[in-house]
């Protein structure tokens, strides 16, 4: 593919090297100023490094919170034709009349018809597979109350691809968390790596090997709600409930956490409770809310 300004006239177009964050918003400046944006990038997707992180530093906040809706109105931006799959291989000429010349590999995908749907995966014939050398873990024994439970649950996913996280999920809110006897026992009935399911369940907040209270109270302490004052009501809880952020009440009611974003800045300070929000909150309110709760 080769940009080139015809009739050697400076034409105020731009070209873009990197789809990352940076990338991202030097393309959304310039589109809004009015310039026509070539924003090349050699992965399939652009977000670059912060698309894959989980925090930023240094206050923490959800980095997919800060550049998603960049994300979205860098592909809706009509100044700007995003090149993924691109690199730019030659570039000559002087200020304000460059000649560029990108090679862009293949997709074998009409982009213009793409919805995503995921069929010509499903038809490649080139297949990844995982090559796992872990030994084979042995049945496990649960009681049979658990064994129950666990079964039904594993069957109501049987014939379901990609259900793992579905299974976790139910198992974690039937025992309000997820004992290890019981993850060895999944990792058997499935045929899985138990280090695979260690690593998901120790990834994800919403799953735990730690016994929860029967309520968990998730105070925000994210920039906005730092600001407006989430400090004192986690203070407040930890008073209170007579314990510290990541323990339960000794009666197993409640289990305090602090996150760093919830998503409602609107509403700061912010707190959840099994994943109900509670908004515009201080010291004494959150205790009339937290008498709500059995």
């Amino acid at each position: 593919m080769i940009m080139k300004n015809k009739n050697d006239k400076k034409v105020g177009a731009v070209l873009v090297q990197g789809a990352g964050i940076a990338g991202i918003q030097a393309s959304l400046d310039l589109a809004n100023s009015g310039f026509k944006v070539y924003l090349v990038e050699p992965e399939p997707i652009i977000g670059g490094m912060m698309a894959r992180l989980d925090k930023t530093f240094p206050t923490g906040d959800c980095a997919t919170c800060i550049v998603s809706p960049k994300l979205v109105e860098c592909a809706r931006n009509l100044n700007i034709e995003i090149l993924t799959l691109s690199q730019l291989k030659y570039l000559e000429g002087s200020p304000g009349n460059f000649k560029a010349t990108v090679k862009q590999m293949p997709r074998f995908v009409d982009e213009q018809k793409c919805t995503g749907c995921g069929v010509c995966m499903e038809a490649c014939p080139v297949k990844y597979e995982i090559l796992d050398d872990s030994p084979k873990i042995k049945e496990v024994k649960l009681n049979e109350e658990h064994r129950e439970a666990v079964d039904t649950i594993l069957s109501e996913h049987y014939q379901t691809k990609g259900a793992l996280m579905s299974i976790l999920r139910q198992i974690n809110k039937k025992f309000n968390y997820i004992p290890e006897d019981v993850l060895g026992y999944i990792a058997f009935k499935l045929d899985v790596p138990l280090s695979l399911l260690y690593r998901i369940v120790t990834f994800y907040n919403t799953l735990t090997l730690k016994p929860r209270g029967r309520h968990v109270i998730s105070v925000c302490t994210g920039t906005t709600c730092y600001v407006r004052g989430s400090e004192k009501i986690l203070q407040t809880l930890t008073n209170e409930l007579k314990v510290d952020i990541g323990e339960t009440t000794e009666d197993m009611r409640f289990t305090l956490e602090a996150v760093r974003c919830l998503g409602c800045c609107s509403l700061a300070p912010v707190i959840s409770i099994d994943d109900e929000i509670h908004g515009n909150l201080h010291g004494n309110k959150v205790m009339e809310v937290i008498e709500n709760y059995e």
